[in-house]
C-alpha cells in the first residue's frame, strides 16, 4: 500500500512538473509579467487581488502590456489609455470575444449579451441596439420618465426635512425603474418584494464578481461547485433573476402585442417570430431571459452606483456643491420646471462636475475581460487567437499622461480656459469597441437630469457631530461607496 501510495505521490508530482513547464515555454511566447507558480499561477505575486491599484503597480514593473496567470490561464492585461485604445480599437472585431471562465459560464451561460460571444452576442447586441433605439424615439418620453423618478426622489429626500438618511436604496430604486419600464413597460413602487429581491439580487453578484470568491471559484472550479460558500449564492440569486424575466416574457407573450412594442419583450418577441425560419437565429425566450438581466443590472447598479458616489463627493467638495448651484440659479432661476436635457449645453459646469465623477470615482472594477478572435498586436506585442485580454479601463481615467492632476478630484479637467465643457478622448467610463456600453446614452441622460434636479432643490452634508465624509470603496465588480448617512437640506 505504502509503495502504491509513493507511486501516486512520484506520478502527481511528476504531472505537476511537466505542466508547469509547459506553462513557463508557453510564457515566453506571451507579453512580460511576474513569474507564475505551480497551480496558483501569478494570484500570490498579485496578493490574491485583482485591483486597479494592483495592476497599475505590476504595469510600473513589466509595462503597460504584461501577462498574468490565473491558475494555467494566461491573462493578458492592457494598462494605460494608449494600450487600451489600441487593444480595443485599432482592430475591434479581434477583441470582441467573451472569454469562459467557469464562474461567468455558470452564472451567464454564454446567452444574451454580457456573456455570450459570437452570432449569439452580435446578434442580441444588434437587437439589443435596435430595442433601445426604437424605445428612445420620442426622446421626451423616456426624458419625461426619467424627469418622474427625479421627482420621486424629491418627494422622498424633502419627507427626510433634512435629517440624517441612507440615500443608496432610493437612488437604486429611481435608476432601476427607468431601465424597467424600458424592458417591461412599468415601473415598480419601491416596497414590492420581488423589486427589492431583484435589486438585492444584482448588488450581491456585482460584491461577489471580482471577489475572492470569483478569483477561488475561477482557478479550482471542480471543487468550489460542490462547496457552499458565498458563489453558490450568487448563482441562486442568478436562477431567481432570470426566472422571473421568464414569467415577464411568458406574460407579454399571451398580451399578443408584438405588432406595436410598448417595450423591449414586446420588440425583442415580434423579432423572434419574424425569423422563426431562419436556421441561423439565435433569438429565443432563454436568450432573451438573459439579456434582459444583462440590461437590469448593467442599467440600473451602473447608473444609481455613480449617482451615489456622485452626492458623496457634493458633500466632500462644499465649494464644487456650491458652484454647481449657482450654475442651477443663474441659469433656471426661480421658475420651478424641471431640468431638461436640453438645459445641459448651458451648464458646462454641472456637466464638467458629473463627469468627473464619471472619472474620479470610477465604479469599473478593471474592465470586462476579452477573447482575441484572431491572432492580433499591441503595441508590438503578439497576442494570440483564444487569449483572454483585460483592459484596465481604470487606469485609463487616472493615465497621468492624459490628465493634468488624475488622482485629485477635478472639475476643470472638462473646461477650457473660458470655462466651455470639453469632452476628453481618455474618458472612456463606457468603456471602447465592439463591446462598449449599449446603454451609454441613456446613462448619461439619466446621470444628468437626476443629479441636477437634485442639487438645485437640496444641499448634501454630513449629520451633525461627523467631520469626514468615508470615500474607501467597496470592492466588487463594481466600486461601490461605504453605507453612509447624508443630510439633504432643503434649499
Amino acid at each position: 500500500m505504502s509503495v502504491l501510495l509513493g507511486l501516486l505521490i512520484a506520478l502527481a508530482l511528476v504531472l505537476a512538473i511537466t505542466q508547469y513547464l509547459k506553462i513557463l515555454r508557453v510564457a515566453r511566447r506571451l507579453p512580460p509579467g511576474p513569474t507564475p507558480l505551480p497551480v496558483i499561477g501569478t494570484l500570490w505575486q498579485m496578493r490574491f487581488d485583482f485591483s486597479n491599484e494592483t495592476l497599475i503597480t505590476l504595469a510600473k514593473r513589466h509595462g503597460n502590456v504584461f501577462t498574468l496567470w490565473l491558475g494555467q490561464i494566461p491573462i493578458i492585461i492592457l494598462n494605460g489609455f494608449e494600450a487600451v485604445k489600441e487593444g480595443l480599437t485599432a482592430h475591434p472585431e479581434n477583441m470582441s470575444g467573451r472569454p469562459t471562465s467557469p464562474f461567468f459560464e455558470k452564472l451567464g451561460k454564454r446567452k444574451g449579451i454580457i456573456f455570450a460571444s459570437g452570432n449569439v452576442w452580435k446578434q442580441h447586441r444588434r437587437i439589443g441596439m435596435l430595442g433601445l433605439r426604437f424605445l428612445s424615439q420620442g426622446k421626451s418620453h423616456l426624458e419625461h420618465q426619467i424627469q418622474e423618478e427625479a421627482l420621486h426622489l424629491i418627494e422622498i429626500f424633502d419627507s427626510t426635512k433634512g435629517q440624517p438618511m441612507e440615500p443608496s436604496f432610493h437612488i437604486v430604486c429611481a435608476v432601476s425603474n427607468v431601465i424597467c419600464a424600458l424592458l417591461f413597460g412599468y415601473r415598480f413602487s419601491k416596497e414590492n418584494e420581488t423589486f427589492r429581491q431583484l435589486i438585492k439580487c444584482a448588488e450581491f453578484i456585482l460584491q461577489i464578481g471580482g471577489s475572492i470568491w470569483q478569483i477561488v471559484y475561477d482557478t479550482f472550479p471542480w471543487i468550489m461547485s460542490h462547496l457552499p460558500g458565498r458563489h453558490q449564492r450568487a448563482f441562486a440569486c442568478y436562477d431567481f433573476s432570470i426566472s422571473f424575466a421568464m414569467k415577464e416574457i411568458r406574460s407579454r407573450e399571451k398580451r399578443r402585442t408584438l405588432d406595436d412594442p410598448q417595450n423591449f419583450i414586446d420588440f425583442y418577441l415580434g423579432h423572434m417570430a419574424k425569423s422563426k425560419d431562419d436556421p441561423t437565429s439565435t433569438l429565443d425566450e432563454s436568450n432573451l431571459a438573459y439579456s434582459i438581466f444583462d440590461f437590469f443590472i448593467a442599467g440600473s447598479e451602473t447608473t444609481s452606483t455613480t449617482l451615489h458616489w456622485a452626492f458623496l463627493y457634493m458633500v466632500a467638495y462644499p465649494d464644487i456643491q456650491a458652484k454647481v448651484q449657482k450654475e442651477l440659479d443663474d441659469i433656471l432661476g426661480s421658475s420651478s420646471r424641471l431640468i431638461s436635457c436640453s438645459d445641459r449645453r448651458n451648464l458646462p459646469y454641472t456637466n464638467a462636475v458629473i463627469h468627473e465623477i464619471q472619472r474620479y470615482a470610477n465604479i469599473v472594477l478593471i474592465g470586462g475581460p476579452r477573447q482575441c478572435m484572431k491572432d492580433t498586436t499591441v503595441l508590438g506585442f503578439p497576442i494570440q487567437k483564444g487569449i483572454i485580454v483585460i483592459p484596465n479601463i481604470s487606469s485609463a481615467l487616472l493615465d497621468p499622461k492624459e490628465w493634468e492632476t488624475p488622482e485629485c478630484y477635478n472639475p476643470g479637467h472638462f473646461l477650457d480656459q473660458k470655462g466651455n465643457f470639453i469632452n476628453r478622448e481618455a474618458f472612456i467610463p463606457f468603456s471602447m469597441g465592439q463591446r462598449a456600453c449599449l446603454g451609454e446614452n441613456l446613462a448619461r441622460m439619466e446621470l444628468f437630469l437626476l443629479f441636477a434636479n437634485l442639487v438645485r432643490r437640496f444641499r448634501f452634508q454630513l449629520p451633525e457631530g461627523v467631520s469626514e465624509v468615508n470615500t474607501k470603496y467597496v470592492k466588487g465588480l463594481t466600486l461601490q461607496p461605504p453605507p453612509q448617512l447624508l443630510c439633504a437640506l432643503p434649499r
